[in-house]
C-alpha cells in the first residue's frame, strides 16, 4: 500500500476521524472537559446557563451568553456546548442579536456559509421551507457538510415575519457535532455483552 493510501485509510478509519478537519470553534477541542469553556466565560464575565436533562443523565449542556451584547471577539450572541460523560461532543453557535434587521442577519448567514464552504467544502442543502400560521410567516433554511464520516457541520437559518405588524426577525445557528466520539462514549458506558451502538 502506498504512503498516500495508507495515510488516507488511517484518516478515515480513526474513531475520532476529522478532528483536524472540523474542530469546534472558540479554541475548544473534541473531548474537552467543560473547564476550558467555563474558564473562558468566567474570564470575560459572561452568563453561564447549565441544563441537566433528566432523560439523559450523561449529558450536560452549557450555554454561554452576554445579555444584550455579542460574545467577545465574535458576532455570535451565544455558544452552547454539549458534553457526554464530561467530554465535548457538540458545539452550537447562535447568531442574530435582538434588534438586528432580518436582511442583515441573512446576509451574515450567507457570508459565513461561503466562508465555511471555502474552509470545509461546499455545504449541501437540507431543508428549505416556508409556513404561515396565525399571521406569522416562518421561513427556514438549513445546509450541512460531513467532511469525514461522523463529523458534521450544520447551518440553520430561521426568519419569522409578523404579517400584521410588517416586522421580521431572523436568527441562525452553526452546529459542530462529533458523532464518532459520541458513539464511542456511549459504547464505553454500556454493560459488556450487548450489541454496540452504531452496529
Amino acid at each position: 500500500m502506498s504512503k498516500a493510501l495508507l495515510l488516507l485509510w488511517l484518516l478515515l478509519a480513526s474513531p475520532l476521524a476529522g478532528q483536524a478537519v472540523l474542530e469546534p470553534p472558540f479554541g475548544l477541542k473534541w473531548g474537552d472537559s467543560p473547564e476550558r469553556l467555563l474558564t473562558w466565560a468566567d474570564r470575560h464575565k459572561l452568563d453561564i446557563h447549565i441544563d441537566l436533562p433528566a432523560k439523559a443523565p450523561a449529558i450536560r449542556i452549557f450555554r454561554i451568553d452576554r445579555k444584550g451584547a455579542p460574545l467577545p471577539d465574535s458576532p455570535a450572541r451565544a455558544v452552547e456546548a454539549r458534553f457526554h460523560d464530561g467530554r465535548l461532543i457538540e458545539v452550537t453557535v447562535h447568531y442574530g442579536m435582538p434588534g438586528d434587521k432580518a436582511e442583515t442577519v441573512e446576509a451574515d448567514f450567507n457570508r459565513l456559509k461561503r466562508e465555511l464552504g471555502k474552509e470545509h467544502g461546499n455545504l449541501s442543502a437540507n431543508q428549505q421551507e416556508r409556513s404561515v400560521e396565525d399571521n406569522f410567516s416562518t421561513r427556514t433554511l438549513s445546509f450541512h457538510r460531513e467532511p469525514v464520516r461522523g463529523l458534521f457541520l450544520l447551518m440553520a437559518f430561521t426568519e419569522i415575519e409578523d404579517l400584521l405588524r410588517k416586522s421580521r426577525r431572523a436568527t441562525f445557528s452553526v452546529i459542530y457535532r462529533n458523532d464518532n466520539l459520541r458513539i464511542r462514549l456511549e459504547n464505553a458506558a454500556r454493560p459488556s455483552g450487548g450489541p454496540s451502538l452504531g452496529e
